[in-house]
């Protein structure tokens, strides 16, 4: 008659816990929560003193078995009490909106590190391995008016982000279009800079030859003038100052038949 008994542990094997649901089939009597705190352990209340039902997964290994058989007694179910205590001190620190939205990443990584810290501490024999939250949800009886008010937000975020797109649709080209009427501004200005420029140099040398010699200047300031002025004109008329009458002459013009 044998008086001893061999306690396998499973240490290469990932093992699990789910809070809040169950997986039908489970042989881990731990693995899910008992039929009366299926409901109660995922009843939370948040930083912002709101209510929201949490789910989560906690996978864990056996790390070392003799502290995991003879160290705790029921380590699995002192598993289940510490991943709860966890979940509630995460979740009570953050609001419902960061519990339910943008928090969650956040609310895993946390919630794993104190769940090792007190598995350690307690010198369980496990080492956890990830926390996963699940299903994140209101309470039943707020869930509607939940919905709506997350509907709303989400509406809002759509408008916000369409009118960034509009604003950076617009503005770079508004920009762009305000430095191109700049430049084309400032080489407007350096034009007329430099053709007033140009013009005073002009003029000036001009007046330098007319001080030398005005009679002269004057002249052929008058012939280049007229050289301008003439091809533009087309009746021409030419009086001689002391003639009195005005003869007709041959045609300037070129056209047949035809005196000016």
């Amino acid at each position: 008659m044998g008086i001893d008994s061999a306690t396998v542990v499973p240490v290469k094997r990932q093992l699990k816990q789910e809070f809040g649901f169950s997986t039908p089939g489970a042989l881990d009597p731990y693995q899910t929560s008992r039929t009366y705190d299926h409901n109660r352990e995922t009843q939370m209340v948040t930083g912002d003193l709101n209510a929201a039902l949490v789910e989560w997964v906690v996978q864990y290994r056996i790390s070392d078995p003799v502290k995991f058989l003879f160290e705790v007694r029921e380590p699995g179910e002192t598993l289940r009490y510490v991943s709860e205590s966890v979940m509630r001190e995460v979740v009570g620190d953050r609001t419902v909106d960061e519990v339910i939205t943008v928090g969650r990443q956040e609310i895993e990584s946390e919630a794993l590190t104190k769940m090792q810290e007190l598995s350690t501490k307690y010198e369980m024999g496990i080492s956890i391995d990830q926390v996963q939250l699940k299903n994140i949800n209101p309470p039943k009886p707020v869930q509607e008016s939940f919905n709506e008010v997350n509907q709303a937000q989400q509406e809002k975020e759509k408008l916000i982000n369409e009118a960034r797109r509009d604003y950076n649709k617009v503005i770079p080209l508004a920009l762009g279009e305000k430095d191109q009427r700049i430049r084309e501004a400032d080489g407007y200005r350096l034009k007329r800079i430099n053709e007033a420029k140009g013009d005073t140099a002009r003029f000036n040398a001009l007046y330098a030859e007319y001080i030398k010699a005005p009679e002269v200047t004057k002249r052929r300031i008058y012939i280049e003038t007229m050289q301008v002025v003439l091809p533009k004109i087309k009746s021409k008329v030419i009086i001689d100052e002391q003639t009195n009458n005005i003869f007709p002459l041959l045609n300037l013009n070129g056209k047949t038949g035809e005196t000016q």
